[in-house]
This record gives structure tokens, C-alpha cells and sequence, in this order.
């Protein structure tokens, strides 16, 4: 009785209310990170999930046929541990009665929810989970906003081969599915890059004390470091590779510095880049949907904060589903997926376009990303697009300090 006792507590569970009888109600379930160390990422991505949902309602819901559905969120925190998704996924669809799934924040988290909704045939939509196994297994239902974890670090590496083909690498990252899927891809791009890896070392996700691992990246004479991991442990890695004076000339972390919060950091947060599913400074014309600039604004409205890629993948997943259910004129899984299926399309997020194939199905295979760097615009620090060329706001700045 205590266990459901705790999962009720955490419920939060958002209603439309008095839809009036015009309407019928879609629901879809969630978990969020609302506490561990996946809530700052994890509470942006519902963030945008919420902003696309008070926009549908307010102008009068899905269509779907003869149908309007307004949407109704049922959410619970996963408190950043799998046990609880696996568990928590399970009421969403046998006593929540969840017709759609958004998948949760993290790889390892999409993951355990990934088998709970291929066993009821339930249909996810997931922007918060880059890791390709997931997408490898056979699964029919699971579909892939952000790009796919092999591709984080390539632009990194690239932008830093152009300002120093030697380079000396350190990879220091967090020993989650995510980062080692990452890692595993960057690895060999260095390689391929010509890149000298002169320390590769992982750290437990819950490290707050980095000065045996920058220790180690002093003594090997790196003048480059790629990893991180989530945004705790790459903010303080920063923070203390600033303190600890290590002498690097490029960081490139993981996810951390893709958040507004980072910028407290100071001038630790100077020059730091971030591979970054989308900035706000994104030109892409949609073809539904709105435009960055409307989003941004709409975001900041409603939160009084700026949007960042997390809740613009929220968004974006989200309005994907609309599109989705409204071609197809039906809310039926089966209908929806075979749309999804076949999507080609550009959205303010970018291009999307998921495999089809049984053996990558749902994989995000058309979405690019970009490399942003925190750098001084009108006497604050602010993110600014420096690769690819064809993106790029700001020149690079190298050194970073």
C-alpha cells in the first residue's frame, strides 16, 4: 500500500477542464523528471509538450475525422530512476488509459519505457532519447525526433579539426547509455579526423568531484576535451575545469550547456560548445506548424524563460503526433503509425524523417544538428551558432579562454 501510496503523491495530472459535449478527449501519458538529476532537461521537454497542448485546446483541439479531441496530460515523476518508469508506464496504460505515450527524458529511461509500450501496442512519440539500440530491437510503435546519439559529436569534431588538426583529446563522460553511445561514434570520428585521443576515461553519473579525472587530463597534456553527460555533472566539470585551470583550449560538453542555467556558471561557461538539436536562432521554414521565432515567443509568454532544444523537441514531438493523427482522420495506433511512417517533412525543429525498415524502425534519419558556443553578445553570455558554416551566427572562438 505505501508503494501505490508514493505513486499517487507524485501524480500530476493535468485536465482540461469542461471540454463541453462538441469534444471528445484524447489522453496521453508521460513521465518527467520532476526530481533527480534528469529534471532540469526533463522539465524543459514537458515544458514544450505543455505549450503545444494549451495551443491546441484553445483553438478547439484535434481533428480527426468527424472527431475534435481535446488533449488531456496524465504525468507522474519517474524521480530520474528506471524501475519507477517501467512501473509508472504500466499504470499510464491500464488505469490512466493512455491513448498515446510521450517517452521520457534520457536514453536509459526511453529505453525501459520502450518495452512497456511495444507490449501493449502503444504508440510513442520520443524527444528526449538519442541512443540508436533502442531503435534496433524490432520495435513497431517507438518514433525518433532528435537526431540519434552517433551524430552528437561530429560537428565538434569537425569544427575543431579546422581550427587545430593537433588537436590532443580527452573524451571524460558519464558512464550512462547515452554518453557511451555517443562516445562510441566519437571515438572513431577523432580517429577518422586524424586526432590524437591522449586519455579516454567515464565517471559514475553522480560525480561531483572531478579533480582525480582533471588530474589526469593536466598530466596528459590534452589541449581538447569532448564529454559529459547530463546537466549536473557537466556543469560542474566545467566549472571545476575552470577552477582547476587545466589549460584546454575547447570543451565540448554533453547537453549541459544547452540550458539557459548555464550561464550562472560565469566565465566558466566562456566559450564552452554544446552539439545542440536546435537554437532559437533557427531559420527552417515549417510546413506546418510554427515558426522558431513564434514558438520562442510563445515559450517565453507562458514560462517567462527562453525555450531551449529540449523544449523545443517536446514541442516539435508533439505537434508530429497532431500532424500524424489528423492525416490519418483517426486516432487508432496502427492509422497513426503508418503516417509517421511515411513522414518527409520540415518543421520548426528542422527535417524530419523517420526508418521504416524492422530493423531501425522509428530512428531519426533526417534531423541535422548544430554546434553552439557560449560567448559574450552585448555584454552577456548567450549561445551562438559557430558550425556548421551554413548555420553559423558567430565566428568560433578559439581558444576558448
Amino acid at each position: 500500500m505505501r508503494q501505490l501510496h508514493l505513486i499517487t503523491a507524485f501524480a500530476m495530472i493535468a485536465v482540461t477542464p469542461a471540454f463541453g459535449t462538441e469534444h471528445d478527449t484524447l489522453t496521453i501519458g508521460m513521465t518527467v523528471s520532476q526530481t533527480g538529476p534528469l529534471n532540469v532537461d526533463s522539465v524543459a521537454q514537458q515544458r514544450g509538450f505543455e505549450v503545444w497542448r494549451d495551443e491546441v485546446n484553445a483553438a478547439g483541439g484535434i481533428k480527426a475525422g468527424d472527431h475534435h479531441y481535446m488533449v488531456r496530460f496524465v504525468t507522474y515523476d519517474d524521480q530520474s530512476q528506471g524501475g519507477r518508469v517501467q512501473q509508472l508506464y504500466t499504470r499510464l496504460i491500464n488505469q490512466d488509459h493512455a491513448q498515446f505515450l510521450f517517452g521520457p527524458y534520457s536514453s536509459g529511461l526511453t529505453a525501459t519505457a520502450a518495452v512497456i509500450s511495444e507490449q501493449y501496442g502503444k504508440l510513442m512519440v520520443i524527444t528526449g532519447g538519442a541512443e540508436p539500440k533502442t531503435y534496433e530491437l524490432g520495435n513497431k510503435y517507438l518514433f525518433q525526433v532528435i537526431s540519434p546519439a552517433d551524430h552528437y559529436l561530429s560537428g565538434a569534431i569537425e569544427a575543431l579539426r579546422s581550427k587545430n588538426p593537433q588537436a590532443k583529446v580527452a573524451l571524460v563522460y558519464s558512464d550512462d547509455p547515452f554518453s557511451k553511445a555517443v562516445m562510441l561514434a566519437a571515438r572513431e570520428q577523432a580517429r577518422q579526423a586524424e586526432l590524437e585521443i591522449v586519455l579516454d576515461e567515464s565517471y559514475a553519473p553522480a560525480t561531483t568531484d572531478f579533480s582525480p579525472i582533471i588530474n589526469k587530463v593536466i598530466a596528459a597534456k590534452a589541449d581538447a576535451l569532448l564529454g559529459g553527460g547530463h546537466y549536473p555533472d557537466g556543469a560542474t566539470l566545467a566549472r571545476e575545469l575552470y577552477d582547476q585551470r587545466a589549460g584546454l583550449k575547447w570543451l565540448t560538453l554533453l547537453v549541459a550547456p544547452g540550458s539557459d542555467e548555464f550561464a550562472r556558471l560565469g566565465p566558466a561557461a566562456l566559450g564552452v560548445t554544446v552539439p545542440s538539436q536546435w537554437e532559437i536562432q533557427a531559420t527552417y521554414k515549417p510546413q506546418f506548424g510554427p515558426t522558431a521565432a513564434e514558438f520562442a515567443k510563445a515559450f517565453a509568454e507562458k514560462f517567462k524563460i527562453p525555450a531551449d532544444y529540449h523544449s523545443a523537441s517536446g514541442y516539435a514531438g508533439a505537434a508530429l503526433l497532431q500532424y500524424a493523427i489528423e492525416t490519418a482522420g483517426s486516432i487508432e495506433p496502427d492509422k497513426v503509425a503508418v503516417v509517421l511512417n511515411a513522414t518527409d517533412v520540415t518543421t520548426f525543429f528542422g527535417h524530419i524523417k523517420f526508418a521504416s525498415d524492422a530493423a531501425h524502425h522509428g530512428l531519426q534519419i533526417a534531423h541535422e544538428m548544430v554546434l553552439a558556443q557560449w560567448q559574450m553578445r552585448n555584454g552577456n553570455l548567450a549561445r551562438e551558432v559557430v558550425w556548421p558554416a551554413a548555420a553559423q551566427t558567430a565566428s568560433i572562438l578559439y581558444p576558448a579562454q
